[in-house]
């Protein structure tokens, strides 16, 4: 571990300085990474123009500005949270960005990175042939309401409901359903899944990021995914006890060619084990061909 003697630290006078400090420090502290950035130097730029209130994909500019005492000392601070207690970024700056788009983030939810946003930002398309043709959205298991906003931006003429089990979650939801100016189009409700829903609501797109870590997975979870919500990962043994529910009830609740959107993770092993009779479209991200599937109603009905 680099020393942090302050008559050392000192010598750190510029964003370059800093840089090269933090990535030496989240090397020594085998850091994992994987909530907004998957690498200690993406990591180190994104908190230090963050903490300098630098615009956030504008370095180079920068590299070579001296900073100030306090303003190195705040920088440090946030290493050592980051370092010592290994709390997630997100956590540390009270926000996170998914498909460029800045969210509200803080303990109470998830830190927002799944790869439906990804599908979100193309409408879906092809699977959906018209963005203006779907009228009604369900986000299960909303957290921050990410996936939601996105949702909405993505069908400008729907209706879009965000449910969670968490109030605390909700409350997240909220602030983010604000600040994306969403309010009239965009509802919070506090459900066990789609139990608390009006038996007559259906929905022509059900988008779902549900608790689906299997139990040996939890149990070798890194410590910066425990300071996560556990309600927000834990999926039982086989990472299916959710997913079961969801994929049972959730017919009752789709339009006539309404669609489910799920994502799994690294469970498919685990999925197609629970779920040998469906034949789900397995849809391809960047990062991904595995881990989100789409149903139709059809597929799911008795």
């Amino acid at each position: 571990m680099p020393h942090r003697n302050p008559a050392a630290l000192a010598e750190l006078q510029t964003l370059r300085d800093l840089l090269r400090y933090a990535v030496s420090r989240f090397h020594a502290a085998g850091l994992s990474f994987g909530h907004g950035s998957d690498n200690a130097w993406d990591e180190a730029v994104y908190l230090l123009l963050h903490t300098l209130s630098l615009p956030p994909e504008n370095l180079e500019p920068f590299l070579d500005a001296r900073v100030l005492g306090d303003e190195r000392q705040r920088f440090l601070h946030i290493l050592t949270q980051r370092c010592d207690e290994r709390v997630p970024a997100a956590y540390l700056t009270g926000e996170a960005w998914l498909q460029g788009q800045r969210f509200l983030v803080d303990r109470r939810v998830i830190i927002p990175r799944s790869p439906i946003a990804e599908l979100l930002a193309e409408s879906l398309q092809p699977w959906v042939a018209d963005p203006s043709d779907i009228g009604r959205v369900l986000d299960l298991c909303t957290g921050s309401g990410c996936l939601a906003i996105l949702a909405a931006q993505a069908f400008p003429q729907a209706q879009v409901d965000a449910v969670d089990l968490s109030p605390d979650a909700l409350e997240v939801a909220a602030r983010n359903i604000d600040l994306h100016g969403l309010r009239g189009r965009l509802r919070a409700i506090q459900s066990d899944l789609l139990e608390a829903l009006p038996a007559k609501e259906q929905y022509d797109l059900i988008i779902c990021n549900p608790p689906y870590v299997n139990q040996a997975s939890m149990d070798a979870l890194p410590p910066e995914y425990l300071h996560e919500p556990r309600l927000a990962l834990a999926g039982g043994g086989d990472g299916m006890d959710l997913v079961r529910r969801i994929l049972r009830d959730a017919p009752a609740r789709m339009a006539p060619g309404g669609l489910l959107v799920l994502e799994i993770g690294h469970e498919y092993d685990h999925f197609t084990a629970a779920f040998p009779h469906l034949e789900p479209v397995w849809l391809s991200t960047a990062a991904t061909d595995d881990q989100i599937l789409l149903l139709t109603r059809e597929q799911l009905e008795p």
